[in-house]
């Protein structure tokens, strides 16, 4: 079933979920976002929206890098002693988690956060430990996840650490710029970077904030972190689409259109976009306008995401196993890591009495768990079946 004949159903968000996350860079000098507000329509949100937060250190950071790793910066250098603290087990011990996007502080007291929260945690270190930061989008291929009748679009940044002025006039020598990603380095080898501001960056925070909150159903907290985003940065293109689905949710449609319309205006290619447009339009019973942008969408996407998932899963759903890995490995073939596909196909040859691929992807769906409940649901599941394997 792909996403062009569930128009009334999903509804995409431009969100900087699962690997952090970076949307395009706005190809057209943005247009003014105050007509896109439609603050009378949403009450204060029960949680103050407070973007100065977001890069801010906690007084534990503070003693964690003027008293724990005080020592390695000293022998190491800032730079060098800053990213062996990230990348040691033994020293921070971070870990991969994409539930929630989470400030710098959040992300140091959980000692996980998904790519975003930690590259935020990184940078607020690094600038009070003096050193240039800057930040970068990395090209990786979209990737997607879903929840809560919403797609959520994927990208990944990372950052560059400089030397600082100091250290050059002392002739400390250190590496001029140093990148700090939280992705292997042959998932980023010859990867396309572009660099991005810090407005960007926390836009992202704000904008994915609003996503998550979206997909917990309260719009009104959602409307503030969208709002924020929006204003932090206005060519940041994935807010004005976060913002028309929380306008289309609420059953403003017209300001719905009209954020789906400026971000179309800056990317008239965004898939996301478009598809969310075609949405509200036939909410509006503007069929034949809806149609239009349905096959300009389609020009663009031959396959929506999660076209052929759907269609495996359904297929294993009504038992018809061999039906259902076709299609998921077809699904595969286009997302190699993600886990509800391996799931599923686990799924699949466990109803075709495969018990060694069933265990193998389900391993998989456990390695490339993003969450700790997929995790620890994946890890229970595999137990379950390798007990059934031991004779």
């Amino acid at each position: 079933m792909s996403r062009h004949a569930i128009a009334h159903a999903l509804i995409v968000v431009a969100a900087c979920l699962g690997l952090g996350g970076c949307a395009q860079v706005a190809k057209a000098p943005p247009a003014p976002v105050a007509p896109l507000l439609q603050d009378e329509a949403f009450t204060p949100p029960a949680q103050p929206v407070r973007p100065e937060d977001i890069l801010a250190m906690s007084p534990a950071m503070v003693h964690y890098v003027d008293d724990e790793i005080s020592r390695r910066l000293r022998r190491s250098g800032r730079q060098q002693g800053l990213i062996d603290a990230l990348y040691d087990r033994d020293m921070l011990r971070l870990e991969y988690d994409s539930a929630t996007t989470r400030t710098a502080s959040e992300a140091f007291a959980a000692r996980s956060g998904n790519c975003l929260s930690l590259v935020i945690m990184t940078a607020a270190l690094a600038r009070y430990l003096e050193l240039p930061v800057s930040f970068q989008s990395v090209d990786v291929e979209e990737s997607w996840t879903r929840g809560q009748a919403l797609l959520l679009a994927a990208g990944h940044v990372n950052l560059v650490l400089g030397q600082r002025p100091l250290d050059k006039g002392r002739g400390v020598f250190t590496d001029p710029q140093m990148t700090v990603d939280f992705l292997p380095p042959q998932d980023l080898r010859g990867r396309r970077v572009t660099p991005i501001t810090e407005a960007r960056v926390l836009a992202m925070y704000l904008n994915n904030r609003a996503a998550e909150t979206l997909a917990s159903g309260d719009l009104n907290q959602a409307y503030a972190w969208a709002r924020a985003a929006l204003i932090q940065d206005p060519g940041f293109v994935s807010a004005p689409i976060t913002l028309g689905v929380i306008y289309h949710r609420r059953g403003l449609l017209a300001p719905a259109e009209a954020a789906f319309r400026h971000a179309l205006r800056a990317e008239p290619q965004n898939t996301q976009a478009l598809a969310d447009l075609s949405s509200v339009l036939f909410s509006q019973g503007r069929e034949a306008e809806a149609n239009e942008v349905k096959q300009t969408l389609a020009r663009l996407e031959t396959y929506p995401p999660f076209h052929f998932f759907e269609l495996g899963k359904a297929a294993v759903q009504r038992g018809d196993y061999e039906a259902g890995r076709a299609w998921l490995q077809r699904e595969l073939a286009r997302d190699p890591d993600y886990h509800e596909v391996h799931f599923w196909l686990a799924v699949a040859y466990s109803g075709l009495g495969d018990a060694k691929d069933a265990r193998k992807h389900l391993a998989k769906a456990l390695a490339n768990s993003t969450t700790r409940g997929e995790h620890d649901l994946y890890a229970a599941k595999l137990d379950r079946l390798q007990a059934r394997a031991t004779p």
